[in-house]
């Protein structure tokens, strides 16, 4: 069986075309991830503090969606993409099963996702038609530290802390919603979430900070930015590609790997003879 994981594994990091180096550590990772066991809950988080730069929005009505989500009467929209990428089952790995009998701890049970699942939606786009909206750069706190060129978003992928029924959950900003794609009054403002078909759902999370939370369908939660220097390690850190905690493992990794291919490389120089 771990064969066949191992030949699975292979054949995802062959059709991506990384380097040498980087086929040798994913597949690494994905053997290790496959057979690890998934623990059902996390050690307790020391929970976050307050930010004069990133309030507290509190008291927010928060509903659940995933990756792969089908459109109903309360949800028009499908997930199927996100605000930021057109092939987001793709990108993710599959449909993310929110059903608690097809998951394994805070995952699909029928795949390991090659994107954090640990994700949200909050109801702004810094991006729209391919260009940067021309408030953004104004409204968005962290926007001259991190924007790199026109179109390109700086919320994707951005840190924040969920807090509910006394647990704290970290996740990244994946896709924008609930229902609207505008309100950075709310976002990054002191407005509340405008009315809507779901009670007025200012925030969406995904299965994974649902379960973590203990969240019913539709709650009430708080949640702040945060910047990723402050998110402590949790499941939120272990896997995807968006993943800034696998992003850096990785690059440890690498350079890990190149440092120990200069040693064997001098261990097989030849001494001089005389």
């Amino acid at each position: 069986m771990l064969s066949a994981l191992w030949i699975s594994g292979a054949s995802d990091i062959l059709r991506a075309a990384p380097s040498f180096e980087e086929q040798a550590l994913r597949l690494r990772e994905s053997v290790l991830l496959r057979v690890e066991p998934m623990l059902p809950r996390a050690p307790e988080i020391a929970r976050a503090g307050n930010s004069r730069r990133y309030p507290w929005k509190n008291n927010i009505v928060t509903t659940v969606f995933w990756i792969g989500e089908l459109p109903t009467v309360n949800n028009p929209v499908p997930n199927t993409k996100s605000s930021w990428d057109k092939e987001w089952v793709r990108s993710y790995g599959g449909f993310d099963d929110p059903d608690t009998r097809g998951r394994r701890g805070y995952l699909p049970a029928r795949f390991i996702p090659r994107q954090n699942p640990f994700y949200i939606a909050l109801p702004y786009n810094d991006v729209t038609k391919g260009q940067t909206k021309p408030e953004a750069p104004r409204v968005i706190p962290w926007f001259r530290e991190t924007f790199v060129r026109e179109g390109e978003s700086v919320c994707k992928s951005r840190w924040v802390v969920v807090r509910a029924r006394g647990r704290e959950a970290y996740a990244q900003w994946e896709d924008c919603g609930p229902f609207r794609t505008d309100h950075w009054q709310y976002v990054f403002g002191n407005q509340r979430p405008l009315p809507n078909l779901n009670q007025g759902a200012g925030l969406d999370v995904s299965p994974a900070v649902r379960d973590y939370l203990g969240m019913r369908g539709k709650d009430v939660a708080s949640w702040r930015f945060v910047e990723f220097r402050d998110v402590p390690r949790g499941p939120w850190a272990q896997f995807g590609d968006n993943n800034t905690f696998v992003q850096q493992r990785r690059r440890a990794d690498s350079r890990f790997a190149g440092n120990s291919g200069s040693l064997s490389d001098n261990r097989r120089v030849a001494p001089r003879s005389n």
